[in-house]
């Protein structure tokens, strides 16, 4: 039997719903199993340090977890012994933490947006990089059972030569003015971090480049469809951040791609987030939990068919992919990196895998102002 080795993680931003069950409710779990199994046959076990502004939210989120260690001082923190830091506070200021906690030989593992702008986030990259440290960013949507249906379907070359793969994605975020905003208000201030494609361009830029080709150009148009929202104190304020992004791109081989990614539409279909994958073998849709295939021998006429009343039923040739047993997305996204920090595993979502995905927002909102196709240009430390 292996030795027990223990590894000190600072979460940033512990008490917000991201950091409490995505992050802090994964790692304890992994620590109440008895440590992650590596290779050589030890155990590791992530000790938690809890970050947050407030002390009493913090003291019993503690108390109720086992009274991991807290503080409300990221300096005090980042003093400490603990090795690893994960930031999932408020995106605005990410860059200035992550750069703390670089100094501070710590290995880096945090949330998307890893920075406003591409050239902050490639900062980040290769100040990590200089001082030696792991690094990663959170990429979680492909490990959800639908999608990683998606990605195996992708990789045994299912859909033969890739046409297309179009995105809808959203929901009706309330205004909070009769029903509570389901997303925090800072998510509709562009000076805080806020915007719509901010925050899901980086999940359209791994998932794409994965699951497809490389992004090697994009189009885009945005609005603000609520301009008017209240706030957690019950205070109106006004938007400044787009609710609402469509984009096209363009991928190496030739593949387009559709995004249709609002939070203020009211979604009928199978899950608020859809993704479809068209290609000469066959096709595919996936949501979060459940995926549908069909291919090119099993498609049933419908251009002429649909046309008359009752003609087709457009849902039945499609077979659903049956379920495969997997552990909790942010988990895995935990364990691979616990691995790449204790035993040098591989690691794909590094911090330049983070700046992609803001390369690819940036470019979105360049391509609005300038009302332009925008290249993708590869980015490299």
């Amino acid at each position: 039997m292996g030795d027990i080795r223990r590894l000190g993680v600072i979460i940033n931003g512990a008490t917000g719903r991201m950091g409490t069950t995505q992050h802090m409710a994964h790692l304890l779990a992994i620590a109440a199993e008895g440590g992650l199994p590596l290779a050589n046959g030890d155990r590791l076990i992530p000790e938690l340090m809890l970050v947050g502004r407030d002390a009493g939210r913090l003291a019993a989120l503690a108390a109720q977890h086992g009274n991991p260690s807290w503080t409300t001082s990221l300096e005090e923190a980042l003093a400490g012994p603990d090795q690893v830091f994960m930031d999932c506070a408020a995106t605005g200021d990410r860059p200035r933490r992550v750069r703390q906690a670089i100094a501070a030989g710590k290995h880096i593992h945090i949330e998307k947006p890893t920075a406003p702008t591409v050239e902050e986030a490639m900062e980040l990259a290769r100040l990590a990089e200089r001082a030696g440290v792991k690094h990663g960013v959170i990429q979680d949507k492909l490990f959800l059972p639908g999608y990683a249906k998606l990605l195996a379907a992708s990789r045994s070359g299912f859909f033969g030569r890739i046409l297309s793969v179009r995105i809808d994605a959203g929901s009706w975020i309330f205004d909070g003015s009769e029903q509570e905003c389901q997303r925090p208000s800072w998510n509709y201030k562009k000076a805080q971090g806020g915007g719509l494609a901010l925050d899901m361009m980086a999940h359209w830029r791994y998932m794409i480049d994965r699951l497809v080709a490389p992004v090697t150009g994009v189009c885009a148009l945005m609005s603000t469809a609520i301009p008017e929202r209240v706030d957690e104190a019950g205070q109106r304020y006004t938007v400044d951040a787009e609710d609402t992004n469509y984009a096209l791109l363009k991928m190496r081989g030739g593949a387009v791609g559709m995004i249709n990614n609002s939070w203020a539409a009211r979604p009928r279909r199978d899950d608020t987030m859809v993704v479809q994958i068209d290609g000469t073998g066959g096709s595919a849709v996936a949501g979060r939990f459940r995926c549908y295939t069909q291919s090119a021998a099993e498609t049933p006429e419908a251009f002429i068919k649909a046309a008359r009343p009752g003609g087709v039923d457009l849902m039945a040739d499609w077979k659903e992919v049956p379920e495969q047993p997997g552990k909790p997305p942010f988990r895995q996204c935990w364990e691979l990196f616990l691995r790449h920090v204790a035993e040098d595993a591989p690691y794909l979502p590094t911090l330049v895998e983070g700046a992609k995905a803001v390369q690819l927002a940036d470019l979105a909102y360049r391509s609005v102002a300038e009302q332009r196709w925008m290249t993708v240009p590869e980015l490299k430390l």
